[in-house]
This record gives C-alpha cells, structure tokens and sequence, in this order.
C-alpha cells in the first residue's frame, strides 16, 4: 500500500483512479470539505449529523503582510464578528456624547485606546477558533491543517506548512473556500505598503490617519468605526458608493459618514505609494473632475477594491471543473453541484451568490442535506435581508428601487417612503436627516412588497423581523393591517403612506 500510495502521488488523475479501482479500496470519506469557513463548517457538521464520515480541509495563507487567523474563515476572523465588535466600540464613543444631555457627568476629551479594544476583539475571535474545533471534534469530523489541491475527482492532496502531504480520498467534495482581499498590484507600492481587511482587525498598535481606497461596503464599514473611534479616515472612491446596493440608500450613507467625520476624495483613484523617511505613507492620486494630481500623507492605507475567489493553488482545471473566466468563481447550478459529478462548491467562491455568511451556512447545511438526508430542498437565494453596520446602519431586503423600475418598469411600482426622527436623537440633539425608510411595491390591487429599506440605529435587528413578511410574499395592505411598537424606529414602517409619486412632504411629524 505504501508504494500504491506514492504511485498515486505522482501519478495522473486517470492512473489515480486506475490504481483505487484495482485496490478495491474504498474512498476513505463520505464528504471531504475544503474550506473551514462559515459555509464549509456547516456542511461539514450538518453531514456527520447524519453519521457519515466527515472530514474538514483548512489552511489560511498569510496576507501579503503576514497576518493569519485560525479555523473559522473570513467572518469569524477578519470579518462579521471583529467588524461589529468594532463598530459596537464606535457607537459606544457616539453614546458617550449623547449621554451628557442625559445628565452623565463624563469628562471631556473621551480617550480611546486602539489596542485595548484591539486584543479584547482578537480573543474573541481565538475563543470562537477554539470553539470550532471543539464542535468538529464532538462531532467526530475529522479536521486537516492542509491547503488542498485536487489530483483527480475523488483525491485531495493536503500540504501542511512544513511541507507534509497527505493524500485524502472521498466519495464527494465540496469547494468551501471563500475569498480574499484583492491588491491594486499595477499601483506602485500598493502590495509592499499597503494594508487589507485582512489584516485590519489583528494591528496591535492602531492604523493613526488611515486612507481607504475603495466604496465598497468593507470600505465604508471600516471607515466609519474608525471615524468613530476618533481616527482621522478618508475614503477615496473612483465611482459610486455600495455598488449593487439602492443608490439612494448609499448616497444617504455617505452623506451622514461625511457629518459625522469621515472624508470622502470623490472620483480619484491613487496611483502610487510611496514610503517616507517619517515611516508614513505619501499617495498620489488623480482626481477625475478636475483633471490635478494630489498627495497626500497617511500612516496606513487600506485597500478595499473587492475581493477574489481563493482558488489558485486548488488545481480545478485538472479535475475540469469550470469556472468563470472574469470573475475565477466556480460555476454551478441550483443544487450547488459543479460541472464534475460528486464535485459541489458553495459561499463566496460560486458564481452569482451573494457573498453573505448566513447564505453560505444555509446552502451548506441543505447541500448536506440532500447529500445524505433524503431532502431533495434547493437553497433559496431570493429575499435575502443584510445590513451595512455603517455609523447610520443600512439594512434592505428584497430589490432596489432601481432593480423594481428595470424589472417591472417605473409605472407598475410603487414606493412609499419617509424621514424619520429615532426617540433617542431628540434628547440628544442629534442630526437625523439622514434617517430615511422606503418600501418598494408593486402597484396594482394586491401591492406586493418587491423591497424593504431602512437607515437608522439597529437597522440589521428591524430588516430581520420584516424580512419574514417579505420572504412570504407581504403585501402593503398586510403591513398597514400590522400594528407598531410605540416607540420605535421600526414602527414607522408600519405607517408608510406617502408615495415618492405624489410628491408630498415626507418627513414624519408627531411622536
């Protein structure tokens, strides 16, 4: 066996197959996931539930900077779960000055302290690596720090840091292994100086005047807790703010990030970095509109350009399994499978799927399901709520207003909408201009809702509760049969009136 074993190393994927076959031996697992991130765990645990013979692949690769991270993925690690806490920290130092109108006697100027907060976050994350391993373990899921590549459609060749390999084998894979950070590599200095999310939330000294390049929703997330937190933050953005998203919701976003503190460098896009002997970092960009070249000194620059699927050293082409070839993401179809039997992917790394955790943990748990369960339930990608845990979070569901107009055409939609005032602002004197809700409907008589919208305080907590209504086929005469909890923000949805066609005032007067 052992020189099967070495042939099989060296051999083709064809020779690979030959030699088990005439073995007779068996694939060693039931289900080999690679990628131990939200939706590979899932999928993983979901399987051995049903008592099958599970194991789990994960190996992070260094960022260009060197930061690495334990089993858990990108939203336990460097994403979801380090961000809010982050952002939780930004909105404690708002809280801070709201309280003074409450009466608190709080001295004055409010400090915060980077690496504090910073190691407080990071063992967090360590204890939830730790959990993960736990659960795999009580669930009897075999866990390899390898990186994985395929050497034929049921062979896995892992390869440990020190260079180990060990050669798994199983009846079906699932390709779990997300994304990472793109790098602007054609600017000068820009992977030698600058920084990602992926390295962010594990600086132990704080990131001082940061410059984000990019208008994603990593972008403006980062640099609204980080404004928050008393960091002197810019954002430069080539086009427009939270592309994918309703245009209308990311303006307003912006527009509250701008009165709150953070910079906006509005149609420039940098063109090289450079190191100075103060140690900080010169960019130089062109800005659009007027035709001038800037500069500008920063002690971190953080890039924030999007993301690419991490599957490079996987060796798909080997296994013909396809992929897109703009995007690199793996193809597949309703049930996850990809062009190669036994072969699935899911989360980030598929084409055409929102890059969301709770998406990638549900479609792994189904795929696991109809695997081994006798299910025969597809993953339902519609009417999937998220939130962007901005200063002012925004929270949607379902289409934009400009999806509904392209999908429908603009006269057989309606949109109800208003500007609102949170209870909590008023004490406080805070500015909530940019405290604005709009649901979009169909018109006719039944008036479904096509798309819910929301910024404000806990958007994330009040999406969730109407996504619900909205995933079930909500109408607008249903919503205004729902009675609101006074007082609340989320109420207000429940007393939209005012159509963005009427033309009428639609700012909410009363308590």
């Amino acid at each position: 066996m052992a020189a099967l074993r070495r042939a099989r190393r060296g051999a083709g994927s064809g020779l690979c197959r030959t030699l088990r076959a005439l073995s007779g031996k068996k694939n060693e697992y039931d289900l080999l996931v690679i990628g131990g991130g939200s939706g590979g765990l899932a999928c993983a645990k979901e399987a051995a539930q049903f008592g099958r013979k599970v194991a789990v692949l994960d190996y992070v690769d260094p960022s260009p900077q060197g930061t690495t991270w334990g089993l858990g993925g990108t939203c336990v690690n460097v994403g979801c779960i380090p961000k809010k806490l982050m952002h939780q920290a930004a909105l404690l130092g708002s809280a801070l000055k709201d309280a003074q109108h409450y009466g608190w006697n709080i001295a004055q100027p409010v400090h915060h302290t980077w690496s504090v907060m910073a190691q407080a976050v990071q063992n967090y994350v360590k204890s939830l690596n730790w959990g993960h391993r736990v659960q795999l373990q009580d669930k009897k899921v075999k866990y390899f720090n390898m990186k994985g590549s395929f050497s034929d459609p049921h062979t896995v060749r892992g390869l440990t840091k020190a260079g180990k390999e060990t050669i798994v084998t199983a009846d079906n894979i699932v390709i779990a292994t997300g994304g990472r950070p793109k790098y602007p590599t054609h600017i000068a200095g820009a992977l030698q100086y600058g920084i990602t999310s992926d390295d962010l939330f594990w600086l132990k000294e704080s990131p001082g005047k940061t410059l984000i390049v990019g208008a994603s929703y990593v972008s403006l997330e980062c640099a609204g807790f980080l404004t928050g937190i008393g960091l002197d933050t810019a954002v430069m953005m080539r086009s427009i703010p939270l592309r994918g998203f309703d245009q209308q919701m990311a303006s307003l976003v912006t527009e509250h990030m701008e009165s709150y503190g953070t910079k906006f460098l509005k149609r420039c896009f940098p063109t090289k970095v450079e190191k100075l002997e103060s140690n900080r970092l010169q960019v130089t960009w062109k800005n659009t509109d007027l035709g001038t070249e800037e500069t500008d000194s920063f002690d971190t620059v953080m890039w924030a350009v999007g993301r690419a699927p991490d599957t490079k050293t996987l060796n798909l082409e080997t296994v013909g399994v396809k992929t897109n070839s703009e995007t690199g993401k793996i193809i597949v179809d309703a049930s996850e499978a990809t062009s190669v039997p036994h072969i699935y992917a899911i989360g980030d790394i598929t084409e055409g799927r929102p890059e969301l955790t709770p998406t990638a943990i549900a479609a792994g748990k189904l795929l696991a399901q109809r695997l081994f369960g006798q299910s025969s339930e597809l993953m339902d990608y519609d009417s999937v709520p998220t939130t962007v845990f901005t200063p002012l979070e925004y929270g949607c569901v379902g289409l934009s207003e400009e999806a509904a107009v392209q999908c429908h055409g603009s006269d057989n939609i309606e949109v109800f909408h208003a500007y609102y005032k949170p209870l909590e602002f008023t004490v406080a004197e805070r500015d909530a201009t940019q405290c604005y809700m709009k649901m979009v409907c169909l018109r006719g008589r039944e008036q479904r809702i096509l798309g819910l919208h929301f910024i404000g305080p806990n958007a994330g907590e009040v999406i969730q509760g109407f996504a619900l209504g909205i995933k079930c086929g909500a109408t607008y005469p249903q919503l205004m049969k729902t009675v609101g909890i006074h007082p609340t923000c989320a109420e207000e949805v429940t007393k939209l009136h005012i159509t963005k066609r009427s033309g009428l005032d639609a700012t909410v007067t009363g308590c």
